[in-house]
């Protein structure tokens, strides 16, 4: 199996920082992390967590942060993240990892206005495909895209 490109993850949900995960898996290995967007997807909310699932209805956008972490220690966070979605490699896991552009904020904000700071290639953990199912069968959407205003 090839080796993944040292790509920056796109964080949406517990992976933010000063969320639950983000202390665990992400802080002290971070070389940068950057307000952004991933376009063309939903956000569901998932007991306690929620799913990207691609979605692409005129609007649909999700909130987060672009997180690059240091080279040293790029190989055991992909490796800790991947083991924490449940991202196999076969695909049938509770997420999978994709190559996707997100766009970056050009002062840090992102308050659902434009977001002109560029696109960026990011790891994204996607809704495996029995998640991704279930979810366009039965929706928890997240109108507002953004897991810290899922209220």
């Amino acid at each position: 199996m090839p080796v993944p490109a040292a790509l920056p993850f796109f964080v949406y949900g517990t992976l933010l920082t000063g969320e639950r995960n983000h202390a665990a898996h992400l802080a002290g290995r971070c070389a940068g992390v950057r307000a952004a967007v991933l376009e063309g997807a939903a956000l569901h909310a998932g007991p306690g967590f929620p799913y990207a699932v691609p979605d692409p209805a005129p609007g649909r956008r999700i909130t987060g942060e672009l997180v690059t972490v240091h080279p040293d220690a790029y190989p055991a966070v992909l490796a800790a993240l991947d083991a924490l979605e449940d991202c196999r490699p076969d695909g049938r896991g509770a997420y999978v990892r994709e190559r996707l552009a997100v766009r970056t904020a050009v002062d840090g904000a992102v308050d659902g206005g434009t977001v002109d700071g560029g696109t960026v290639d990011a790891w994204v953990y996607l809704a495996g495909p029995d998640a991704a199912a279930r979810l366009r069968a039965h929706p928890a959407l997240i109108a507002s895209g953004d897991w810290r205003r899922r209220d």
